[in-house]
């Protein structure tokens, strides 16, 4: 490995481990399905997150990069629901600034900035970027044997599309009905707006 090279590489895996909560999905140990289930906030949210899929190489052989997974969160108290696809988008050259994402019907979806940053700037500029689009509901759970393509728009003019297969949404929402199945409803789980004197 050339010792620019090496120091990119260096570089990013000391970036790719001060990633927290609101970044990569963190790795865990999946169920059955693949589909991971986590408490956040004290038992507020249950997330699930689904297996990570390669939308590229690994940048520099780096594994775990340029990946997208859905990820999902249950509100217990309300029993709402709330999806995304993440994406992590490493590369070498001019910043992309991903900025906007589309259904296949080319409806535009709300687009989640996440992070970026500059990974080095030594031999030419590498940044990694992450984000995120929110899929509503009705996306999620419209029959899509051939799976859900999601299309992203950055500021540089780049553009690709992620394919999020059919049977991976399946298992995401089947694992979500199964933790919804065992939650109190919405008018039980909140306390009485002014209780009684």
């Amino acid at each position: 490995m050339k010792p620019a090279v090496a120091l990119v590489a260096a570089s990013f895996l000391a970036l790719a481990g001060c990633t927290g909560l609101s970044g990569a999905p963190p790795p865990s140990t999946p169920a059955a399905s693949g589909v991971s289930r986590s408490t956040e906030a004290g038992g507020r949210f249950i997330t699930f997150v689904g297996p990570r899929r390669p939308t590229g190489e690994p940048f520099l052989g780096v594994p775990g990069t340029n990946f997208a997974a859905l990820r999902s969160s249950i509100d217990t108290k309300t029993g709402e629901v709330a999806h995304q696809l993440y994406v992590e988008d490493s590369y070498f050259g001019a910043e992309r600034n991903w900025e906007a994402a589309a259904d296949p019907a080319g409806q535009k979806l709300r687009f989640i900035a996440i992070s970026k940053n500059q990974i080095t700037c030594d031999n030419g500029c590498s940044y990694a970027e992450e984000f995120a689009v929110g899929l509503p509901e009705a996306l999620m759970r419209a029959p899509r044997p051939q799976g859900l393509a999601i299309s992203f728009t950055a500021h540089s003019g780049a553009r690709q599309t992620i394919i999020v297969p059919g049977e991976l949404i399946a298992r995401q929402l089947a694992a979500i009905d199964e933790a919804r199945a065992i939650l109190p409803t919405a008018s039980t789980a909140l306390p009485p707006a002014n209780p009684p004197r």
